[in-house]
C-alpha cells in the first residue's frame, strides 16, 4: 500500500483547539480532493474544510483495513478542519495517540475513526458523523479516547471497545462530554472483563438509561467468538454517569 505523507501545517487555522459546544449543522465543503491512497499524517494537517475521499464506491460496512482509509495518523498527529466524503471505506485510522479536531464524516462506512494506539490518549473535539449503522469510533487499541462537543446522527454506537479482536484485552476508556445525538441511543459499549470504562457527561439526544452497554469481550485468536452483551445502562463501574445527561437537547 502506498501512502501519501504530510507533515507540515497547512496555513489558515479555522477553529481553536478547544471547541465550545457541539455544532449540529454539517459544513459546506470548500473544495474536494480524491486521494489515490491513504494520506499519512505525522504532524498536523489542516484540511481547510475540503472534502476528502478515495473514489471508492459504494460505501460499504465490509472491514477493508487501513487500505480503505482516507487518513492514517501516526503517534502524536493531528487532523483538523476536514470533511470525509462517502467514497471511502475506513475513514481515519490512528496508529498512535492522535487529535481529531472539527472533522466531519458525511456517511460512515465501516467505521469513521479506528483507534489502534497501544496506550495513551486520543482526542476528538468538535465535528460530527452521520449514517453509521454500527459504530462511529472503533477502539481496537488500548488507552483512552476523549470525545468532546461532537455531533452524531443516525448511528448504532458512538464508540465500541473491540468485542473479539485477536489478542483482545484492555483496559480501554471512553470519556464523553457535550455530545449531541440524534437517531441513535448507544454512546458507548465496553467490555467489563477487560476493565473498560465509559464515562458520559452533559450529553443529550439519547435516553440516559440506554446510553451505555456492558459486554463480555473475547479473543478470536483462541477460537471463533462474539462478545456477549451483559447489560444496558449506567452501573457505576463499567458505565459511569458523569451527570448532565438528558434524553432531549
Amino acid at each position: 500500500m502506498q501512502l501519501r505523507t504530510f507533515t507540515a501545517l497547512a496555513a489558515g487555522a479555522i477553529i481553536p483547539l478547544v471547541s465550545g459546544a457541539a455544532t449540529t449543522t454539517f459544513p459546506t465543503a470548500a473544495g474536494a480532493t480524491t486521494l489515490s491512497a491513504p494520506m499519512s499524517v505525522t504532524g498536523t494537517y489542516d484540511g481547510g474544510m475540503k472534502r476528502f475521499g478515495r473514489g471508492l464506491s459504494p460505501c460499504s460496512e465490509a472491514d477493508g483495513g487501513s487500505t480503505g482509509a482516507v487518513f492514517i495518523l501516526e503517534s502524536g498527529a493531528t487532523l483538523k478542519n476536514a470533511i470525509i466524503g462517502s467514497d471511502q471505506y475506513e475513514g481515519v485510522h490512528c496508529n498512535g495517540p492522535c487529535t481529531i479536531q472539527n472533522v466531519w464524516w458525511e456517511d460512515v462506512c465501516e467505521d469513521a475513526l479506528t483507534i489502534l494506539q497501544s496506550s495513551g490518549t486520543s482526542y476528538v473535539t468538535g465535528g460530527g458523523a452521520k449514517g453509521a449503522s454500527d459504530k462511529v469510533i472503533q477502539m481496537n487499541g488500548k488507552g483512552t479516547v476523549v470525545v468532546k462537543d461532537f455531533f452524531v446522527s443516525d448511528f448504532g454506537k458512538l464508540w465500541r471497545s473491540c468485542g473479539n479482536c485477536s489478542g483482545n484485552g484492555g483496559p480501554r476508556k471512553l470519556i464523553v462530554d457535550g455530545v449531541v445525538a440524534t437517531g441513535g441511543t448507544v454512546i458507548g459499549g465496553a467490555n467489563s472483563n477487560y476493565g473498560d470504562t465509559v464515562t458520559i457527561s452533559n450529553t443529550c439526544g439519547a435516553a440516559p438509561a440506554k446510553m451505555c452497554q456492558v459486554y463480555e469481550g473475547c479473543d478470536k485468536a483462541q477460537g471463533d467468538c462474539e462478545s456477549e452483551k451483559l447489560s444496558t445502562g449506567f452501573d457505576g463501574v463499567t458505565c459511569i454517569d458523569g451527570g448532565g445527561n438528558k434524553a432531549t437537547c
